[in-house]
């Protein structure tokens, strides 16, 4: 099989890679997909730990989970575009190199308050390394079936991430500080520092026009009110603020969509967003994702802190979930041949969706078999669905505008990390506050402490003496897990909600099942313009997990 770079490389003009060459820079490529996997998941295992050291109140915890995600998102369009234009493959550099300083400076923080600032930079690093890894691999592999295998593997480890952060993490923290949960990307980092000059090549837009400041600004003022205003509602309830900042935030998108709209260079081609199969998919990654980080916030504490494992012994539990996920995400491909995208992607989140229904069936005895079982299913799901939603987006576009394009789908996804655990973690939290029946003994502080949070009454527990102590947890393991049954049916509706929304984006606007099995375009209008305002005729946008031959 011959695999060649796009033509839209650096040079611009036309170059060409071994399929040796291609096979290498995706496994460095892989390195910091690894990590953001690893950093999302071993935090929440993580975060009782932290919890007892700094004994930070519930909205503080959300903070140290939620900045890092806040900022990702708002900057997450501006870094997509600033590698088509000054390159891919040096943003990722410098995004790398900034990550590793400041993950090493946040095992170190003497506070929530400094864990929450280290957080928040890390995001801006973060926002750097995943659009640039999703589109540098979208100008390697220009081979349709080649590319499907490459982001199969790269989204399969992403799962792997997600499985080896609570196993590292719990390994970690049985031996070493909370802190060092952080260290972990200095060594994931350092070989792609050093490799991917050698391995990875550049590329960038060969026409992309200059860097648009304000468009850049109402990026941000569209993002950052957005998501502060979702995380604050769901954690105080609506205000005015709130409101303020809704409002702010909806005039600021529509200022950035118009000029958008009118630019002949625009940092995000709107007209895109026309083509059914791309919005789809979108908007399928942001629900299932929603329902996924929600059940990891839930679960991770549960194992913990009401079935009493430790953190490996949790982390191991949901090993089997993410191995068998990775196995889906990549045999799916094969099932390319024969069924059409939008087929098995409606099928991975009808899985999802599945997973969630095992969890409500199992609420009021919830066992490590049952989340095992639960998290199985619903680990499939997640990774037959994106692996094709992710080729979707990326084969949607050309190659010369992949990064903004791949710098949406992540978009979605943080945005759902963020909503997930804003509004189904402020769920648990309101329901653990309205159930929990303190004991008497307890001071004002600790009363406060444990009517916060069960993390709060594990950490309060560890003071009392042992009849007070169980008296207190058997009540917060009791509250907390009131909150499975609302949850898990939320989570169960958003992600069928996705595969709704899948199944009448290809119904009416979308391609048919003869036409995703070849090379097809999307509509005209949907075509991202060049330098010169005028459309792309030479670089066909093809339907996702279109197989050839």
């Amino acid at each position: 099989m011959s695999i060649r770079l796009d033509a839209e490389a650096a040079s611009g003009h036309e170059s060409s890679a071994t399929p040796r060459r291609a096979w290498v820079a995706l496994a460095v490529l892989i390195l910091p997909v690894l990590l953001i996997a690893v950093d999302n998941t071993i935090l929440a295992f993580a975060l009782p730990s932290i919890a007892q050291d700094f004994r930070p109140a519930a909205s503080t915890q959300l903070w140290i989970v939620d900045v890092y995600s806040l900022i990702l998102a708002a900057l997450l369009v501006m870094m997509g575009s600033l590698g088509d234009r000054i390159g891919r493959r040096r943003v990722l550099l410098i995004g790398a190199g900034g990550f590793a300083v400041v993950s090493a400076a946040a095992a170190f923080a003497p506070s929530a308050g400094w864990l929450v600032g280290a957080r928040a930079l890390l995001g801006v690093f973060g926002a750097m390394l995943m659009p640039s890894t999703l589109s540098l691999l979208r100008n390697i592999f220009a081979d349709a079936s080649a590319r499907r295998l490459a982001i199969a593997i790269w989204a399969s480890c992403f799962t792997a991430g997600s499985a080896l952060g609570p196993i590292v993490g719990g390994v970690l923290l049985e031996h070493f500080h909370w802190g060092a949960v952080f260290l972990v990307a200095v060594p994931i980092l350092l070989p792609l520092l050093v490799l991917a000059p050698r391995w990875v090549p550049e590329s960038r837009d060969p026409n992309p026009g200059p860097i648009d400041s304000f468009s850049v600004l109402l990026s941000l003022t569209t993002m950052l009110p957005l998501v502060w205003a979702i995380k604050t509602a769901a954690h105080d309830g609506p205000s005015w603020l709130v409101g303020a900042a809704l409002v702010f935030s909806v005039g600021s998108g529509l200022l950035f969509v118009r000029r958008q709209s009118r630019s002949a260079t625009p940092m995000l081609d709107i007209q895109l967003f026309r083509y059914a199969p791309f919005t789809s998919s979108i908007m399928a990654n942001f629900l299932s994702i929603v329902g996924l980080i929600g059940f990891i916030f839930f679960v991770s504490q549960h194992l913990q802190l009401v079935l009493g494992l430790s953190p490996l012994q949790a982390g191991l539990v949901t090993l089997p979930g993410a191995l068998l996920s990775m196995i889906g995400g990549i045999a799916v491909v094969r099932f390319t041949r024969w069924f059409a995208p939008h087929t098995l992607t409606i099928a991975g989140l009808v899985l999802v969706s599945a997973g969630f229904v095992m969890i409500l069936v199992f609420c009021h005895d919830l066992t490590v078999a049952a989340v095992v079982a639960s998290f199985i299913v619903l680990e499939v799901g997640v990774g037959i669905s994106q692996t094709i939603t992710n080729d979707t987006i990326v084969a949607s576009v050309p190659a010369a505008k992949s990064g903004a394009a791949s710098a949406v789908s992540e978009t979605a996804y943080e945005l759902g990390a963020v909503v997930g655990t804003a509004t189904l973690g402020t769920i648990f939290t309101a329901f653990y506050r309205s159930s929990v029946a303190l004991p008497g003994g307890l001071t004002e502080a600790q009363s406060a402490d444990a009517s916060e949070s069960i993390s709060g009454a594990t950490s309060v527990s560890h003071t009392l003496p042992p009849a007070l102590a169980d008296r207190l947890m058997d009540s917060a393991r009791a509250a907390f897990d009131s909150g499975i049954a609302p949850t898990a049916t939320i989570a169960a509706a958003l992600t069928l909600v996705a595969a709704g929304v899948v199944a009448f984006a290809f119904r009416s606007g979308g391609t048919s099942a003869d036409e995703d099995r070849t090379a097809s375009a999307p509509p005209r209008s949907a075509a991202p313009r060049s330098a010169r305002g005028s459309a792309l005729p030479d670089q066909p946008c093809r339907a996702a997990c279109s197989a050839e031959g």
